[in-house]
């Protein structure tokens, strides 16, 4: 199965000649170790800057659910979402961070920053 990006749905920032940030937090992120079979257990925080349009939340749960049989890796992973988050909302400034929960005597986290260099400048 692969982990389709149409299933998220935005809703218009109304305010987008301000500034401020969104905190959205999955605290149940599953996946599966694509080496092991085992199950990966997460917290996927995701923080950005809106510029025309917002992430709606049952989209974004229903999209995070996906992951929950799909074989990938950590940094597959994190990168991944913050693929799909980029190319449908478009922010001025995103940042996904995943913390794994330990397996084996580790623990991961995998934080992605993204920037558009050409989103407008507000002063």
């Amino acid at each position: 199965m692969a982990v389709d990006r149409s299933i998220l749905e935005t809703f218009e920032n109304r305010f987008p000649h301000r500034d401020y940030e969104i905190k959205h937090t999955c605290h149940e992120f599953t996946s599966v170790c694509p080496k092991t079979g085992q199950p990966d257990f997460g917290t996927i925080h995701l923080r950005y800057t809106a510029n025309e349009k917002c992430v709606e939340l049952k989209s974004l749960k229903l999209y995070m659910q996906q992951y929950r049989n799909e074989g990938i890796f950590y940094e597959n992973v994190t990168n991944t979402i913050m693929d799909d988050l980029v190319a449908v909302l478009q922010p001025r400034w995103a940042e996904l961070k995943a913390e794994f929960t330990v397996r084996g005597g580790f623990s991961s986290v995998i934080t992605v920053e993204y920037f558009d260099e050409h989103a407008k400048v507000l002063g």
